[in-house]
């Protein structure tokens, strides 16, 4: 019987769409039950919707304005996915930081893709953060990470990484890149272990 798996996604939705291929081509046992974005505008909607997922727009802008803390906004939103039954939560490119309203709902069982390596540029922009200190000599390659998520900004036990070259000769462009692809190669690795460890 093939995993049920919940993938977060706040953007593009190409990491999703890495899961999505290797769900398909059996490289990862399991099946996208439901893509969730807190942005209408998310292209991972249009990802999971090509791919006959389920999708659901989230926003917490109406929390916001009612006066609503983010910790309710995280028990409806942990409630929602919850009625999917998932074995595993993958937040792959989602923008919003989960309290224990939300992980607590799921221990163990939320992962989190973030373009560093482990205690390097926690938080946004972590690639242009990267790039910008190579420039300035203080790094030599940076690299992405999957780690069980924790109420703390990427932080958390490691499941996988893969460090990704900075060379002389990159763009930003060259070198976001070479991190995507590696993140997709990442994202599908941990999902497999986390669900293998959950298994054995």
């Amino acid at each position: 019987m093939l995993a049920r798996i919940v993938v977060l996604v706040s953007g593009s939705g190409s990491n999703l769409q890495a899961i999505l291929d290797a769900t398909r081509t059996g490289a990862l046992a399991a099946e996208v039950v439901l893509v969730v974005s807190n942005r209408r505008g998310a292209y991972g909607l249009v990802r999971a919707e090509a791919a006959g997922v389920a999708t659901l727009y989230f926003p917490l802008k109406p929390y916001r304005a009612a006066g609503r803390s983010r910790e309710a906004y995280d028990a409806d939103l942990a409630a929602r996915v919850a009625a999917a039954r998932p074995e595993l939560v993958v937040l792959a490119g989602w923008m919003h930081v989960l309290s224990p309203a939300f992980l607590g709902v799921f221990p163990g069982r939320v992962i989190n893709l973030h373009p560093a390596l482990p205690g390097q540029f926690a938080g946004t922009q972590a690639i242009e953060r990267a790039y910008a200190a190579f420039q300035l000599g203080e790094i030599e390659y940076s690299g992405c990470m999957v780690h069980y998520a924790v109420p703390e900004v990427d932080a958390g036990p490691v499941l996988a990484q893969e460090v990704v070259p900075i060379l002389p000769e990159d763009s930003l462009d060259d070198f976001a890149a070479r991190m995507h692809a590696a993140e997709h190669r990442v994202i599908v690795a941990a999902a497999g272990r986390a669900l293998a460890g959950m298994r054995g």
